[in-house]
This record gives structure tokens, C-alpha cells and sequence, in this order.
């Protein structure tokens, strides 16, 4: 029988406790649960009032893997949803709005990936976000020299960027904007990526074509678009190991020497939280936010 759990009064089915999602490390889906709750209070906060799809994976990263954008069948009752414009018209989508949400969404095994926007206001983009994506050999290394040379940029527009791993090869450069349209700061996102090959030809490319990339950083400057998605803060990766996609300080980004020292899994979230606290929550303040040249 799946166990029923009652978080914040609301009756939730937590099923296959026992079940090893990541072979390579023995992490079972009740170490997932158990993360997502201690992570909750950091987490919750960047998936309000954003229409989250889910990228799942019930039988681990080893299974299928598939994108779920629509409200999934068996959506309990009391998880708050949104209609939200898409271009073949509009869709129903969850928002995680609060732990019990979390949970249930959770215990579907998945990725949480977020727009650019939020519910109540789909025209206007409230986050600039420029994926850094190496083409091997390069590396995350590689990501924060570029990372940097975007901050400096960034900056030099009133621009105020923050940094996470994305959970795979690479860094999310993120920040707060206003009175701006997804298409506006798309173009100038994409202004920014150009720039970067401009000034660094040998390690830089602004284009998806993937002849252009190995050895280089793709700064993939389209995850702005009203229509995409990228992986929040905080959440778990569908990858061989339960790396998890994690704020980092930019002096960790200008100390980086090698692979494997923006690399963390699950275990490592908590303490990290411990030291250093949210460090995008100031993502969150609204005032902070900068208008997009």
C-alpha cells in the first residue's frame, strides 16, 4: 500500500520509498523526497506563481525521460493551477506554490524547469537567463571565464548577474529585469552572446550548430523566449549522479581550476544553505530589478 503522508495538512501519496533511482550512487527516491523537503524553504520561493514543467524521470536517469507541461491526470484537487498562453493557445500548467505541492510534485520524480515570467503578468519577462554550455574538452572552467567576462558586461548595463550550475556540464547566468518583453530581452540577450564571441573567438560561440562547438562555450541566449524553460534553482538533474543545479559565489566562479569543483549533489545542498543562505534571493526582490537596456 503507498503511504500517505500528511504535509501542511494536506494528504499526500509518497510511493516506491526504496526504489534506487541513481545506480551509480545508490541515491533512492526517499533521499529524493527527503532533499526536496529540507531544500523546500530555498526552493520554494523561485518556482511561485511560475508555471512549472516537468521533466521526468520515474525509473531514474536510465528510463524514460519526457517533458510533462500540461497538468498531469490524478493532479490532486488542492494543487493551485494556471492557464498560461501558449502559442497553439492556451494550456493549464502547476504551480508549486507550497510544500505539500512540492511534495506530491516531487514523488513524480521530476525536474522543475521555469519560464522567464510569471503567471500574472506572461507579457513581461521579470528574469534574463544565458546558459553556458561547453563543447568538450571544454569545461565548466571554461564557463566561468566566460561567466565572468558576461558579469562585467552585464554590469556595465546596471546589470546586476548571479550564478548557479546548471546540474550538468555548465553555469546559468541569471538576473532580475523589468518592463521588458520575453522578445526584448531575447534580442538583447542574444546582443550579449555575440559580444562575448566578438571578444573571445577561440572560446565563445553564440550559435546552436553543433560543429561550431566542441571546445567551446555555447551561450545559449534563447531560453528567454516566452515559450522556454530552464531548470530552477535548487532542483535535482535527470544525470548519472543526483547533481543538483546549485547557487554558487562568484569567487568560486574566478577560483575555479577544475571539473569538478562546481559539482554538487544533493548531500552537499543543505550545508551550503547553512553557510551561505540563498545566494539568488536577491533575484527575488522585485526593487532590485533592472530595466534592459
Amino acid at each position: 500500500m503507498t503511504p500517505i503522508t500528511e504535509v501542511e495538512g494536506r494528504r499526500v501519496a509518497l510511493s516506491n520509498l526504496d526504489k534506487v533511482l541513481y545506480p551509480a550512487t545508490g541515491f533512492t527516491k526517499g533521499e529524493l523526497l527527503h532533499y526536496y523537503a529540507t531544500a523546500a524553504e530555498a526552493l520554494l520561493p523561485h518556482l511561485h506563481d511560475r508555471a512549472v514543467s516537468f521533466l521526468r524521470y520515474p525509473d531514474g536517469p536510465d528510463g524514460q525521460v519526457f517533458f510533462t507541461k500540461n497538468v498531469p491526470p490524478g493532479t490532486p484537487e488542492w494543487v493551485t493551477t494556471a492557464e498560461v498562453p501558449r502559442s497553439e493557445g492556451p494550456a493549464r500548467m502547476v504551480l508549486v506554490q507550497d510544500l505539500a505541492s512540492l511534495m506530491w510534485a516531487a514523488n513524480l520524480v521530476t525536474e522543475f524547469h521555469t519560464h522567464q515570467w510569471v503567471v500574472g503578468a506572461p507579457e513581461e519577462a521579470d528574469r534574463l537567463v544565458l546558459d553556458l554550455d561547453p563543447g568538450p574538452p571544454a569545461t565548466v572552467v571554461h564557463c566561468c571565464e566566460v561567466a565572468l567576462w558576461l558579469r562585467e558586461r552585464l554590469a556595465g548595463d546596471g546589470i546586476e548577474a548571479y550564478v548557479k550550475t546548471s546540474g550538468a556540464k555548465g553555469l546559468h547566468l541569471l538576473a532580475g529585469v523589468r518592463g521588458a518583453s520575453s522578445e526584448r530581452v531575447s534580442e538583447y540577450a542574444k546582443g550579449l552572446a555575440v559580444a562575448a564571441e566578438r571578444a573571445m573567438p577561440r572560446l565563445v560561440v553564440h550559435r546552436m550548430t553543433r560543429s561550431l562547438r566542441p571546445g567551446k562555450v555555447f551561450v545559449d541566449w534563447s531560453q528567454n523566449a516566452a515559450r522556454k524553460t530552464t531548470a530552477a534553482p535548487y532542483t535535482v538533474r535527470a544525470r548519472e549522479e543526483q547533481t543538483v543545479s546549485t547557487p554558487v559565489t562568484w569567487e568560486e566562479v574566478e577560483e575555479c581550476r577544475g571539473a569538478g569543483q562546481l559539482v554538487f549533489r544533493a548531500g552537499d545542498v543543505g550545508a551550503r544553505l547553512q553557510d551561505y543562505g540563498d545566494l539568488l534571493a536577491p533575484l527575488l526582490d522585485g526593487g532590485r530589478a533592472s530595466t534592459v537596456p
